[in-house]
């Protein structure tokens, strides 16, 4: 679900800069919510040796029944990972519903089994720790509400996207279909001392999840939704028991539990108040061709015949150059920010926002948080139908809000001068 720029680790139930993801520490979702890494650059501890998630077991999942094949955006995702032959029952139709809008909004990045790190490093959703310590309540909020600023956009229609309350259940009964041991028994931390956890974190977590929780190369720590939504014991889990499989070790037995109950109580502190406004879902204007009358831009050579800097890209917007600017993220996510004259184009439908698009050669720059899977998906599904003019901006939306260049919030297009 999370394809919205770069980090994801195991605990946002979809799309991954998941940085959207919502375990307590893990991969590199900066939307992800590990409480810290075995990348941690100062982290003396090697991690333990990598296990690849075991494959999920006939008795626990049931998408393999479906060897159907889904075509989203152009690009044909087969619907296959269970044993069953056909499902038998409501229950098993329910899961097929459920794998295959697993397949059409969460694969691109979180992998198709879940193993994660398919794009934006992902957290894996399959990942047994991850699985056994948090509840269904938690995935869900993790889908519908996402990790705003992060590349995990929020999917619930309440919210801009474009997922039922519904269907939003089918996608946590598949996710939790992948879980092959007991769920753990959760043990509440000690008050702890943030204070006294500070040098800790600074030396095992902060090269990896930034120095407030932000985020670097691993997940973004100190995400409002996250952590409304995570308990302190299933924080604490994480850190104790890390995520076999992924850069993120298991601390218990390296670190004292009271050093851990400081480290929980230190990632608490950082909480503040969630967004709780409803969104109304964008649509696509009647003109989205960026000054019609203008000349074409002059783009240098795209870097492996894809990409362009967001340097060119702002400055034919500057010079008034003609061009089509496309946000191929959630819809959701278009609402909180975007460049300014950019029209809705997500990821998951651009078959039906290609046809608004003019077939005269006008450049089109697909964008996302990624930054590359989603706006990637939209590039190649224009060029499969004859768009030679396209191109993705290889920074992604995140980086050009983070060095600032121009946005525009809300569900219309804007312009430079109604810019932020």
């Amino acid at each position: 679900m999370n394809p919205s720029a770069h980090s994801p680790s195991d605990d946002d139930a979809t799309e991954g800069r998941d940085r959207g993801d919502d375990d307590a520490t893990d991969g590199r979702d900066r939307g992800d919510d590990d409480a810290t890494d075995g990348r941690d650059r100062g982290d003396d501890v090697p991690p333990s040796e990598p296990q690849r998630p075991r494959p999920p077991s006939g008795a626990q999942t049931i998408a393999a029944a479906v060897l159907a094949v889904g075509v989203v955006g152009g690009v044909a995702l087969g619907l296959a990972h269970c044993t069953r032959t056909a499902p038998h029952d409501a229950r098993d139709a329910e899961l097929v519903a459920g794998a295959r809008l697993y397949r059409t909004y969460c694969g691109l990045c979180h992998g198709d089994e879940g193993e994660g790190y398919a794009a934006d490093d992902a957290n894996a959703l399959a990942n047994q720790d991850f699985l056994v310590s948090v509840s269904d309540e938690f995935l869900r909020a993790a889908i519908a509400e996402g990790r705003p600023g992060t590349a995990m956009a929020a999917y619930a229609q309440r919210r801009g996207g474009p997922l039922s309350d519904d269907e939003i259940a089918r996608l946590v009964a598949f996710i939790r279909g992948w879980q092959q041991e007991p769920s753990a028994e959760l043990v509440e931390p000690s008050p702890g001392d943030p204070a006294a956890a500070g040098p800790v974190y600074a030396a095992r977590c902060a090269g990896c999840h930034g120095r407030r929780g932000e985020g670097e190369s691993a997940v973004s720590l100190n995400n409002p939704q996250f952590l409304a939504t995570a308990s302190d014991a299933q924080i604490r889990y994480a850190i104790a028991h890390g995520r076999r499989g992924t850069p993120m070790p298991a601390f218990e037995g390296d670190l004292r539990d009271e050093t851990i109950d400081n480290l929980v109580a230190l990632i608490r502190s950082w909480q503040r108040e969630t967004d709780t406004e409803d969104i109304a879902t964008p649509t696509i204007g009647a003109q989205v061709v960026l000054h019609p009358d203008g000349a074409a831009p002059e783009f240098p050579e795209l870097r492996e015949g894809r990409y362009v800097p967001a340097a060119a890209v702002a400055r034919a917007l500057e010079e008034g150059r003609r061009l089509v600017l496309l946000d191929a993220r959630a819809a959701s996510d278009y609402a909180r920010f975007h460049i300014p004259g950019a029209v809705p184009a997500p990821y998951y439908d651009i078959e039906n926002v290609m046809s608004h698009i003019p077939r005269d050669g006008t450049w089109v720059v697909a964008y996302c948080g990624c930054p590359h899977a989603a706006s990637g998906r939209v590039m190649d599904y224009l060029r499969e139908h004859g768009y030679p003019n396209t191109a993705v901006l290889d920074e992604g939306i995140l980086y050009w809000r983070d060095e600032g260049y121009p946005i525009a919030t809300g569900n219309e297009p804007g312009s430079l001068e109604d810019a932020e």
